[in-house]
């Protein structure tokens, strides 16, 4: 059968690439064409565009590149109709997805969706379209299945995709070398994957460094942002930074300065103690106050329905407060036991589902024609 998978962003590449290796594992006569990245070009996708060249984010950033993103929209709907796959596959990256599960379904074409849209944070009415136009919607936080229920659309809770990667991994011994921290002790610095975050994130991040002498900076940067993004830490000596190596950070640090987005999910698997950040332009910030229905921001704090990971958002995303809860995480402290406690709660509610595994396994289960019963 032939698969679109869309996947505008790095941790949808990732999934994306896992998604790709079971369909081709489940189904030996895959043909898969995507938008992604490199990993899901490496799993066996034939790629059209890369996600960098979609990684716009925050409403004012999104709507200054208006004709760009029409450009894609365009471009993808023409390729889709060329191309005429079995089933058009969306990852998560609602703004640009959504457009192309009403033109996929207008176009009698089967829609499956992996990895909800935050619906349930802002733009509820959002469910209705998804209802209309998405045939199976795969979700991976589990109260994601009781909002659909209340818009009467049954949805598949598949699992995790981070927990699978993260029980698989291995930290390289080599690794440690590397990030040169000899007998200290490490604090992990994760500014975010997009060049927003990085710019309005970083800086701030970095001027905790004197204030920890006894510690390790590491920064996790990525390979799809320019270096001199990371500039401020390069002048650092004190610094170091490590490329596509989050997983190998997270699981030799002893405490981690988060922004907000997977990346805090994932610090939470790994059993590290952290502070989430968030940090935008004062207009997407407005913007966002004003539509958002969730009292959290961290999907750990989401996923547990309550205060497990303190937030700094905005005007509290200063020295002076990070430097705070850190020093409370890095001993034997009421914060620190609680916030373990919490981690521990998010694992039993996420549970042991391999949601690459299963997705793939319902999708080709949803592709195939009700089996006629046999006549004698």
């Amino acid at each position: 059968m032939k698969y679109y998978l869309i996947a505008g962003e790095r941790s949808g590449d990732l999934h994306g690439s896992h998604l790709i290796h079971q369909l081709k594992l489940q189904d030996k006569s895959a043909e898969i064409r995507c938008w992604g990245g490199d990993l899901m070009e490496q799993a066996g996708g034939s790629l059209v565009v890369h996600y960098k060249d979609l990684s716009f984010m925050g409403f004012w950033e999104v709507f200054t590149n208006l004709r760009s993103i029409k450009k894609f929209l365009d471009f993808c709907k023409k390729d889709l109709l060329e191309y005429q796959p079995d089933v058009v596959v969306l990852i998560d990256y609602p703004g640009f997805n959504l457009r192309i599960a009403e033109f996929a379904h207008k176009n009698h074409l089967k829609v499956c969706y992996f990895i909800s849209p935050k619906l349930w944070a802002w733009n509820r009415k959002r469910a209705f379209k998804i209802k209309r136009y998405v045939d199976r919607m795969f979700v991976i936080l589990p109260f994601e299945k009781q909002f659909y229920e209340q818009y009467q659309y049954q949805v598949d809770y598949v699992g995790n995709p981070l927990v699978d990667s993260i029980n698989k991994f291995h930290t390289p011994p080599e690794f440690h070398s590397t990030i040169q921290s000899g007998d200290k002790p490490i604090i992990a610095v994760l500014p975010g994957s997009r060049r927003q975050e990085i710019k309005h994130m970083l800086e701030e991040m970095l001027e905790l460094v004197s204030e920890f002498p006894q510690y390790k900076f590491v920064v996790a940067a990525v390979d799809n942002i320019p270096t001199e993004y990371y500039q401020d830490a390069h002048r650092l000596d004190e610094v170091v930074i490590v490329t596509n190596k989050a997983y190998e950070l997270l699981s030799v640090a002893s405490v981690a300065v988060v922004t907000s987005g997977t990346a805090s999910l994932e610090t939470a698997l790994f059993d590290v103690p952290q502070v989430v950040c968030y940090k935008t332009s004062w207009l997407s910030y407005w913007i966002a106050r004003a539509l958002i229905k969730v009292p959290y921001l961290s999907l750990v704090n989401l996923i547990v329905r309550q205060m497990v990971v303190p937030e700094l958002i905005q005007k509290e995303f200063h020295k002076g407060n990070i430097i705070k809860h850190l020093k409370e995480l890095l001993v034997e402290s009421p914060a620190l036991i609680s916030q373990q406690a919490g981690y521990r709660k998010v694992k039993i509610l996420l549970g042991n589902k391999k949601a690459s595994q299963e997705t793939a396994r319902l999708i080709i289960e949803f592709l195939q024609p009700a089996k006629q019963p046999s006549t004698y």
